[in-house]
């Protein structure tokens, strides 16, 4: 009876010793409900100014623009992960019946860690990325080498939809620097090894436009063909400044 007694006396002690600890009007942790995540406070986003660049010259059109106007051109998928560009290129070519080897050339553009400059990367790489990650490259170079091909292709930017359906109208396809299978994107200046500047994007994507009409724009990517509304073109081409490769007269 005594032992009894003594650990019944024990507990109560113990009881109020806890009772103690705890402030008076304190209440509980309330435990978070499944599934909730924590909220953090996101950091403000970078904010990127595209490059100005002035609308290049173009010469006029000798004939009034018509209304509508569509190519027949070939093509197909690319073979390279990252060698849109190469593709673009090679079927732009065979377009004004030259023909180039879309392997040959991609190994003979020149290699750098500016598009503006040469590729970006290994061609073999993951999509979605910007120098100097594996990427791509910008119209100047592809323009160059073709020129070695002996077409007189031009790489620009700052061109306008107009100037872009006077070249179709001539029956002269045009390749152009969008994001995606044309969508938004984001643009972000990259300074290179040699302290230069350019304008870059994720998932930097080329495709051979081929016609047009009052409300949108027809092009072709990796074989198939697209109509798009003309505002969803410009607001992907936009995202690299309005850059293509044309048919130089």
């Amino acid at each position: 009876m005594k032992i009894l007694l003594s650990i019944l006396l024990v507990l109560i002690l113990a009881s109020c010793s806890v009772a103690a600890a705890i402030p008076t009007g304190t209440a509980a942790p309330t435990p978070l409900a499944k599934n909730i995540p924590l909220t953090a406070t996101p950091s403000p986003a970078a904010t990127f100014t595209p490059q100005p660049s002035s609308t290049p010259t173009l010469p006029p059109s000798a004939t009034p623009i018509p209304l509508e106007h569509y190519l027949s051109i070939d093509g197909g998928r690319q073979y390279f992960a990252l060698g849109c560009e190469a593709k673009a290129a090679v079927d732009w070519a065979a377009y004004f019946d030259v023909e180039i080897n879309e392997y040959n050339f991609q190994y003979e553009l020149p290699l750098s860690d500016n598009p503006d400059k040469g590729f970006v990367g290994d061609v073999n790489g993951p999509w979605g990325q910007v120098p100097p990650y594996a990427y791509g490259v910008h119209a100047a170079p592809v323009a160059d080498l073709l020129r070695q091909y002996g077409l007189p292709a031009a790489g620009l930017k700052g061109l306008t939809v107009e100037q872009i359906k006077a070249e179709l109208a001539q029956d002269q396809p045009v390749i152009v620097w969008v994001i995606g299978n044309m969508v938004g994107g984001v643009p972000a200046t990259y300074t290179d090894q040699e302290g230069d500047s350019v304008l870059v994007a994720a998932y930097e994507h080329v495709v051979i436009l081929t016609g047009y009409n009052e409300t949108s724009i027809r092009y072709t990517n990796n074989g198939k063909f697209y109509d798009v509304p003309i505002e969803v073109f410009e607001n992907s081409w936009g995202v690299l400044g309005n850059m293509a490769l044309i048919y130089e007269d």
